[in-house]
C-alpha cells in the first residue's frame, strides 16, 4: 500500500473533508490492513462522506448498499434474472428425442439458465467482481436484521460468497469496505471482530465552522460563526432529533444563498425546518429562541473571525 497516514489526511483534506488524526488514521488502517472499517456515530456527523470521500481519492468506483429492515441476500448479493430466464427457455432448442430417455436430458439448458449470464449481480456480489478494488459503503448495517450479519460474515472473513447454483466465487480484489451504523441495535460480536472500529461524534465549534467556511465558500464570516455557535448551543436541548453536520450545511448554503450576513429571530424562527426534522422540536425551538440567543452571545461566538 503506497498511502501514508500523512498522504491519506491530505487526501481527504484535499477533496473538502476534514478529518481529525484519528479519523485519518483509522482510514489509513483499514487501507494498509484491508480490513472493513466500521463507522458508528450519531446521524449526520459525516460517516458516510468518509467512503464517498475514500472512493475519490484512490479514484476507484464506490459501490453502496442502504440496509433497511427485511434485506436479504436476493437484494444485497445476488438474483436470478427471471425473465431472460423464461425467454431463453421458449427459444432455447429441445434436447433430440432419443435423449429423453438420460436421467437428466435438460441438464445442459438447466446448466445455462443458472449460469453468470443470468445472475444480476448486487452490491456484495458486485464488490467482489470488480477489475479494480472498489470502496463498498454498507451503510447503516444496525437497520438490517441480525440475520443479514451472517451473510456479510463469509465476505468479510474469507472475501468470497457462494453460490448454490454455481459455487463458491472469490473476489478478484479485495474491496476496501465502510460500514455505518447509527446504534439503533447493537451489532454482533462475530461481525465487530471483523473490522476495525472508528466513534465519529458531533463536532466541536472550532472544527465546525471550518467545515462550514470549507463546504460553503460564499457565506459571510460572522454568519457562519454565527450558524455554528447557534448549531453547537441547539444540540445541547432535550431534543427528539438532534441535528448534525449535514443540517448545519444546508442551512448554511440556504442563507448565503440568500445573501444573509447575520442571524435574526425572525429569519431563524421561519427556517427552522432546515435544521430540525420534528415539529416538537420545531415548537420547542421557537419558544426558547430568546434564550438560545442570549447563551450564545453570553459565550461571545458571534463576533467577527
Amino acid at each position: 500500500m503506497s498511502q501514508t497516514l500523512a498522504s491519506v489526511q491530505t487526501l481527504l483534506q484535499t477533496r473538502g473533508y476534514i478529518a481529525d488524526e484519528y479519523v485519518a488514521m483509522s482510514v489509513y488502517l483499514a487501507m494498509k490492513l484491508r480490513k472493513p472499517l466500521l463507522i458508528e456515530g450519531p446521524a449526520g456527523v459525516g460517516k458516510t462522506e468518509i467512503a464517498k470521500v475514500m472512493a475519490q481519492a484512490l479514484e476507484t468506483e464506490l459501490i453502496r448498499l442502504q440496509c433497511y429492515e427485511g434485506l436479504d441476500a436476493n437484494h444485497a448479493i445476488y438474483e436470478w434474472n427471471y425473465q431472460h430466464q423464461l425467454l431463453y427457455l421458449k427459444v432455447a432448442p429441445l434436447p433430440p428425442t432419443e435423449e429423453y430417455t438420460n436421467e437428466n436430458p435438460f441438464g445442459e439448458i438447466e446448466n445455462t439458465l443458472f449460469s453468470e449470464k443470468f445472475l444480476l449481480k448486487r452490491p456484495l456480489l458486485k464488490a467482489l467482481t470488480q477489475p479494480k478494488a472498489p470502496v463498498l459503503l454498507i451503510d447503516e448495517v444496525d437497520r438490517a436484521d441480525e440475520e443479514f450479519e451472517s451473510f456479510l460474515l463469509e465476505m468479510l472473513s474469507d472475501w468470497q460468497i457462494t453460490i448454490p447454483e454455481i459455487g463458491t466465487i472469490k473476489a478478484t480484489h479485495i474491496p476496501h469496505v465502510i460500514l455505518t451504523g447509527n446504534r439503533t441495535r447493537e451489532l454482533s460480536e462475530a461481525l465487530r471482530r471483523r473490522c476495525l472500529y472508528l466513534w465519529i461524534d458531533y463536532p466541536p465549534f472550532e472544527k465546525e465552522l471550518a467545515i462550514v467556511k470549507s463546504k460553503v465558500e460564499q457565506i459571510d464570516a460572522t454568519l457562519a460563526r454565527q450558524i455554528t455557535a447557534f448549531m453547537q448551543e441547539l444540540r445541547q436541548q432535550r431534543l427528539n432529533k438532534v441535528p448534525g453536520i449535514a443540517e448545519t450545511l444546508d442551512w448554511a448554503e440556504a442563507l448565503a444563498g440568500m445573501h444573509i450576513q447575520h442571524l435574526e429571530k425572525s429569519l431563524v424562527e421561519s427556517t427552522l425546518g432546515v435544521v430540525l426534522k420534528d415539529w416538537q422540536d420545531i415548537r420547542q425551538t421557537q419558544l426558547s429562541l430568546s434564550e438560545l440567543f442570549e447563551k450564545v452571545g453570553i459565550k461571545s461566538k458571534w463576533e467577527d473571525a
